[in-house]
């Protein structure tokens, strides 16, 4: 963030500043005009009121105007802005895309307004400040109903102190207008003392409202300043096309010949208001996590020949998970329609998809059809059960049953692309409802990740697998036997270190190949996989420009200014001054004489 030097313009320069290419600028020219004004002005009152003293008999009128004309600047000047008064961030405009001709999101970017409180009566052509606790679904369909100009949500630096009660209303209101187009310009700011100052003072003019109008006129003219809200990039808005969606697959492979495939996948991408501010720590942080996690555990019973079960183990992270698994669709594709070698053609067992398993107490499995007693799938569930009441009785185990609906559009979970393939596979996540605004949110934090369950759900899929790939229940295994401990044990490090790397930056689709820390992150997945897996390989899918599955847009990240300016009213305020001041130096002037022979016979008497 860069601060500038504050700025203090008058409001009868502000229509101008409004239709030039460089408003800034403009105000700037404008400042030391005005503080000229202020400076002469005061002077020269007290220059007038010196003389008006010097005369013995001065008429009672002319003393009141100069006592109130004097008293009158002296507020002006006392309540002049201070040198800094102005503030430049960037700020981060809400998503912006079409996804099957499907248009989301805001289609505005440009905000010149000045700066309201959500609670205010008229917020038309005005931006209207909010944060969390203030963004609501009534409140931003009533800002639009009145033609606001622009929406503005300060998002707190340490969403751990927020109350879950904001955090949950928050998520919702932010899943619903996502669902439709605006043309309402909305940014999500991220909070600091000078944008917290001015959201105060905003709160303040509309609480200073309930005094009496008189009251309110007057100490608008004189002493109340307003926030003047500025985005003017004049470049449009234009559309991108050639996004591309990476995918990453590793293999373990497994013992004898030929031996069945298990796909282990979860995708890495984050959604949220904001793709800068979507870091996607639980949705779908978690999953990449533990997958990771299961990499590096695996790979160590697979690196001994004894220990190497006769199942290959396949991973795969996939790209394009918040837009309808687009990485899953064309990986899918890839694979089984073109690549002869892949192991998606031979036996696969099941697919386990891992999605949100860093918080809750239950894990619910969603599948599109109930498996069979008897088959992969069914087994694998029954060790589910076994291990989660054997050593996790507390958490709450359930199946979520949910058929693809060829007809939609959109799929719900991720095991659907491969449902849609006659592959079988399945969901295992904390939430139960598919569109639950937990999937997407710019809330979703590192502060809303549970390191003990996320390790506990962990433990609870790498033992449930282990128990399947080697039959161990067939071999009279304890249910509470615990495969990985002792040197195999899960490491809370590892996890928080995984947690770190995967929310420390964004993780949106628009920006994981296009800037440089994005992609040193998916770098450095593929190095892991490289590390510990064999047939490492990164797909990168791009799309047909002439009709792209999902378009997104630029200028997602703004630099936003916030300057401060007098009311209107004060440039009647300031006329009302000029011409009092005008008008006592002209009656001076008109009776110089009276007074100065007035003055002349005083003094003669003095000296007699």
């Amino acid at each position: 963030m860069v601060h500038r030097a504050y700025l203090r313009p008058s409001l009868s320069l502000v229509p101008a500043m409004l239709w030039t290419s460089h408003p800034i600028q403009s105000t700037r020219l404008s400042v030391l005009h005005t503080r000229t004004i202020y400076r002469g002005l005061y002077v020269c009152c007290w220059s007038v009121c010196w003389t008006q003293m010097c005369v013995v008999k001065m008429t009672v009128r002319s003393s009141t105007v100069a006592a109130l004309l004097l008293l009158s600047v002296h507020l002006l000047h006392a309540s002049a802005l201070p040198a800094a008064s102005s503030y430049e961030f960037n700020a981060y405009r809400m998503q912006h895309y079409n996804l099957h001709q499907h248009k989301h999101g805001c289609r505005g970017a440009i905000v010149v307004a000045e700066a309201r409180s959500a609670a205010d009566t008229s917020l038309t052509r005005r931006c209207v400040i909010m944060k969390l606790h203030d963004f609501t679904t009534e409140r931003f369909l009533e800002a639009k109903k009145q033609n606001a100009a622009a929406v503005l949500i300060l998002l707190p630096q340490n969403l751990s102190s927020v109350q879950e009660e904001t955090v949950q209303g928050f998520m919702v209101a932010e899943a619903q207008i996502l669902q439709e187009e605006t043309i309402l310009p909305v940014y999500v700011v991220p909070e600091d003392e000078q944008l917290l100052c001015m959201y105060e003072e905003v709160n303040q003019a509309v609480a200073s409202k309930s005094a009496s109008v008189l009251v309110r006129v007057l100490r608008s003219m004189i002493t109340s300043t307003a926030f003047q809200i500025l985005v003017s990039n004049n470049s449009p808005i234009k559309p991108i096309t050639d996004t591309s969606i990476i995918t990453l697959e590793g293999v373990l492979p497994g013992a004898g010949e030929d031996p069945p495939t298990i796909v282990i996948t979860a995708h890495y991408d984050t959604f949220g208001l904001a793709p800068w501010l979507a870091y996607g720590a639980d949705s779908n942080g978690s999953g990449v996590a533990i997958l990771l996690e299961l990499v590096r555990l695996f790979h160590r019973l697979y690196c001994n020949p004894r220990s190497q079960a006769p199942y290959h183990l396949l991973f795969s992270l996939t790209g394009g998970g918040k837009y309808n698994f687009l990485g899953t669709k064309h990986w899918l594709e890839e694979n089984m329609d073109h690549a002869e070698s892949s192991l998606l053609h031979d036996n696969v067992e099941f697919v386990i998809c891992l999605d949100s398993l860093g918080t809750g107490d239950e894990i619910f499995l969603h599948v599109s059809r109930p498996p069979k007693p008897g088959t992969p799938q069914y087994s694998f569930i029954q060790q589910l059960e076994q291990i989660i009441s054997a050593r996790f009785p507390w958490v709450r185990f359930g199946t979520v049953h949910k058929k693809i609906n060829l007809q939609e559009t959109n799929v719900a979970w991720e095991h659907e692309r491969y449902g849609m393939k006659r592959i079988p596979g399945f969901t295992l996540s904390h939430i139960e409802n598919p569109k639950s605004e937990l999937r997407g949110s710019i809330l979703d934090s590192i502060a809303q990740v549970d390191m003990r369950k996320l390790k506990r759900n962990t433990v609870i899929v790498a033992e449930s697998l282990a128990r399947f790939i080697y039959n161990l229940s067939d071999k009279g295994s304890a249910k509470d036997m615990q495969v990985f401990k002792g040197s195999l044990d899960i490491q809370d490090s590892r996890l928080s270190a995984l947690m770190t790397m995967l929310t420390t930056v964004p993780r949106a689709v628009q920006l994981l190949d296009r800037e440089p820390e994005h992609t040193l992150l998916i770098n450095s997945l593929e190095q892991e996989f490289k590390h510990y897996l064999k047939q490492v390989h990164k797909h990168t899918f791009h799309q047909d420009r002439r009709d792209p599955e999902i378009t997104f847009f630029d200028q997602m990240k703004q630099p936003m200014m916030m300057y401060r300016v007098k009311p209107a009213a004060f440039d009647l305020f300031l006329g009302g001054c000029i011409a009092g001041y005008l008008g006592i130096v002209y009656y001076g002037i008109q009776n110089f004489g009276k007074v100065y022979t007035k003055l002349k016979a005083t003094m003669k008497a003095k000296h007699q």
